[in-house]
């Protein structure tokens, strides 16, 4: 990938990586301390659905927002909102029922932070840049920071230091804030009509009306419905079916986020902007290969290979779609419309890790990892016909309308 030279692209850039770093940093200690300090799952889903509830439910406030206040300054302040309240964490790391209002203040600012740092991809890369190629040094650095987090933070956990891993995490906060505040880029969202009020809802009622954006997104976010389910069943399908320990599975997480980083640097923006919808969809299927091929593994290696190549579409398909947001999505809807797909996608994992357990207790891990994986690669199968044959209907109705 030729990495673009906007100063302003690259500090959005390490925003999002030094974000996604200090949250994986401090998410898997702090699991890891409330369910040692509990002994109970149900705690432990409750800390889960604290922090990505609100990305869920609150995505079409998030939205609206993004699309009426200047997105610069929605990043800065809501990055001291996420380090204050990391910060306050420090001092109730004990009392669950702290713990919780301040995941959920955390998990709000997600829902916030993320549409705005994608919406200000085009002010910050700046006129004549290639929105793949912007978006894909956006997902790469998040997926160098997705790869070190959970490294750093089961580091810590494991030394008993979650303090230190929480304190990161504001200071990762900080860092995110004086990112933004050094950006000369601004996005002021102007409404479509003047005088129009601005709608939570109309994300999602402009996502499903696009008939291209509404057949890619919501196959892709079916996909994950499914394909999340890995989740749940890849500690126990290294455990006991390839009968591995910790180090396979941390190897086996590793391989799927460096497999994205290589993805989102060195093939998202091969595809032409005709087909960027459906190279996304071609991407759906080819990750959920990976997966079911990792699944069919009796080994490990053999399993890292599949999971390597699936982490590859992974990364690829998360450039296209957010690339095809902004190539659709007009300017005065474009923060409503990243974070009605943000809701949507969270709120398809969210189901799936459910799922996935009752799925793993029926059947068993291999199975499990098995649907996670063929189960997207048939919805991606699916809506490439979909998507050819809109696209055959709406030539065929263009040249009558010319005719």
């Amino acid at each position: 990938m030729s990495i673009p030279r906007s100063r302003d692209l690259r500090f959005l850039a390490g925003a999002a990586g030094v974000s996604a770093l200090g949250d994986f940093m401090a998410i898997f200690p702090l699991i890891l301390h409330v369910q040692q300090r509990t002994g109970s799952a149900l705690a432990v889903s409750a800390l889960i659905f604290a922090l990505w509830g609100p990305v869920v439910l609150a995505s079409g406030v998030a939205g609206a927002i993004v699309d009426r206040f200047e997105n610069r300054r929605i990043l800065i302040v809501a990055s001291l909102g996420q380090a204050a309240a990391v910060a306050a964490m420090l001092a109730c790391t004990n009392s669950l029922w702290a713990l919780l209002p301040l995941m959920a203040l955390l998990g709000f600012g997600v829902a916030v932070t993320q549409p705005a740092e994608f919406a200000l991809v085009p002010a910050a890369a700046g006129p004549g840049t290639d929105a793949a190629r912007a978006n894909g040094l956006m997902e790469t650095v998040r997926a160098i920071g997705f790869t070190a987090g959970p490294l750093v933070g089961g580091a810590l956990g494991a030394a008993h230091l979650l303090w230190l891993a929480l304190a990161l995490d504001a200071g990762s906060f900080l860092v995110v804030t004086a990112a933004a505040l050094a950006l000369h880029a601004r996005r002021r969202p102007e409404p479509a009509d003047p005088g129009t009020p601005v709608r939570a809802r109309e994300g999602f009622t402009f996502v499903l009306r696009e008939r291209e954006l509404a057949i890619t997104l919501t196959g892709a976010v079916a996909a994950l419905a499914l394909f999340s389910m890995s989740a749940t069943a890849e500690p126990f399908f290294v455990t006991d079916v390839l009968g591995a320990g910790s180090l396979a599975y941390g190897l086996l997480l590793t391989s799927w986020t460096l497999g994205m980083a290589a993805g989102s640097a060195g093939l998202a923006h091969r595809a032409g902007r005709s087909s960027v919808a459906a190279a996304a969809l071609f991407a759906v299927g080819l990750q959920g290969l990976g997966i079911a091929g990792g699944a069919l593994a009796d080994t490990v290696f053999v399993a890292l290979i599949g999971f390597s190549l699936g982490g590859v579409a992974h990364g690829t398909k998360n450039v296209l779609l957010r690339t095809l947001i902004h190539e659709r999505a007009p300017e005065a809807l474009r923060g409503r419309a990243f974070a009605a797909y943000n809701g949507a996608r969270n709120g398809a994992e969210l189901g799936a890790l459910v799922l996935g357990g009752l799925v793993v207790g029926a059947f068993g891990a291999r199975a499990a990892l098995l649907g996670a994986g063929l189960g997207p690669a048939a919805i991606g199968a699916a809506c490439l016909l979909l998507l050819k044959t809109n696209s055959t209907e709406g030539r065929v109705l263009h040249a009558r309308v010319q005719g």
